[in-house]
């Protein structure tokens, strides 16, 4: 698989995010079978998703409430984060982000399915593309371990999940639970490679993608429903059970 990053000039609130990416990814850099990853963040100030910076704590606080499905107390952390549920997602602050941004707190996309969708479309007539992919994402925590990853919060022409249900491994044993989360594995290395500072390249194009299934149309609500885990189903619903959940307002 090759991963190549875009630099693109600085991005303000309500900027053209199509019109950047027609500018600065040539008709030849984007093939047949590639996917283009996008940042959230620059997702958000094109759609200007973007709240006035909080004054105290406690704002900040009631701001991250709003916009998350559920969350914890701030006081839970010894860092003064809030673990929240944004999207279907588990994350912290529900993604609220001050970083690289001129004026404002940077808050996720409203829809990022949307999102992705509406990108996807553009580059089809655009690019006069055929089988093309896009990805929306985001920076995350692991538990356990320091430092961030990428994740996709959206997608777009392909196939989020590969199944290897049926199939046998080295020594002839059925695969019984295998399922390999393609959109979460292409965001984790385009962000990689478009870095976390001031890279300037919120843009990344994958080709050469292997266990990739391109589809014609964006994923209906019931594929996307079926990416999604309940808590209670979770194979970590013994640790997110018993965390003290308040609800958001983001239901």
């Amino acid at each position: 698989m090759h991963v190549t990053a875009i630099k693109t000039p600085r991005l303000f609130v309500n900027d053209n995010l199509l019109g950047v990416i027609s500018t600065t990814i040539p008709q030849s850099a984007l093939s047949e079978r590639s996917v283009l990853v996008v940042t959230s963040k620059v997702v958000a100030l094109w759609e200007g998703a973007v709240a006035e910076i909080p004054r105290t704590k406690e704002e900040k606080h009631k701001l991250i409430q709003s916009e998350s499905q559920l969350y914890t107390k701030p006081t839970s952390s010894k860092y003064d984060l809030m673990l929240t549920v944004r999207d279907d997602v588990l994350g912290v602050n529900a993604g609220i982000d001050e970083s690289n941004v001129a004026e404002g707190f940077v808050l996720l996309p409203e829809n990022s399915y949307q999102s992705a969708a509406h990108i996807w479309q553009f580059l089809r007539k655009q690019y006069g593309l055929r089988e093309v992919g896009v990805i929306i994402t985001d920076s995350v925590s692991m538990p356990l371990r320091w430092g961030v990853v990428g994740r996709s919060l959206g997608h777009c022409g392909f196939k989020a999940i590969k199944s290897r249900i049926g199939e046998k491994d080295l020594f002839d044993r059925e695969i019984t639970m295998t399922q390999m989360a393609v959109s979460q594995a292409l965001a984790t290395a385009a962000v990689f490679e478009m870095g976390e500072v001031a890279e300037s390249t919120p843009l990344c194009i994958l080709t050469e993608i292997p266990h990739i299934e391109f589809q014609d149309a964006p994923p209906s609500k019931e594929e996307i429903d079926t990416y999604k885990i309940a808590l209670e189903d979770d194979v970590y619903a013994p640790l997110l059970m018993n965390a003290r959940w308040q609800k958001g307002q983001k239901v």
